[in-house]
């Protein structure tokens, strides 16, 4: 089973298992009054075991970001890769990175595609109802989808 993320504090996930998405959606890390700053984190890592207990997840790939218009957003990133990192290390679980512009390249034909390209690819395909407008549940979606299509064949 797989997991795909769109790693950030609105991050968005999908599950499947090559042959059918089983869940998708958007989990919001943003801290809440009086948090931390490591409670994000920690809500993150209680996310990935919900995910491996609930779904039997055994492999991870997300979306590689390796350019940030915000340092804060660097920071963010920087933080969810290396809880994922740490995490998937600690359980033994396969990750990897699927950079940006290879992501947007195959669901949409551009490497530049913006958001809304994106969405509109996953509504097309009949991921996403209409009226959701996820950019990061999109982004996961692309992400199992070419991690399956892709990837695996190359395995």
């Amino acid at each position: 089973m797989i997991l795909a993320l769109d790693l950030g504090t609105k991050m968005g996930y999908a599950v499947g298992n090559g042959k059918n998405v089983l869940a998708s959606g958007m989990m919001d890390f943003t801290p809440r009054r009086f948090d931390s700053g490591g409670m994000r984190f920690l809500r993150f890592r209680r996310f990935l075991i919900e995910m491996v207990q609930e779904h039997g997840v055994t492999e991870i790939y997300f979306e590689e970001v390796v350019s940030h218009a915000a340092t804060i957003a660097a920071h963010v990133f920087g933080g969810f890769l290396a809880h994922l990192q740490v995490f998937c290390d600690e359980t033994k679980c396969p990750y990897q990175g699927i950079p940006v512009g290879t992501l947007k390249k195959f669901a949409t034909g551009k490497g530049n595609a913006g958001k809304p390209m994106m969405i509109a690819a996953a509504q097309e395909k009949g991921w996403m109802a209409l009226d959701n407008n996820s950019d990061d549940e999109a982004d996961a979606l692309w992400v199992l989808d070419y991690a399956v299509r892709v990837l695996k064949a190359l395995q």
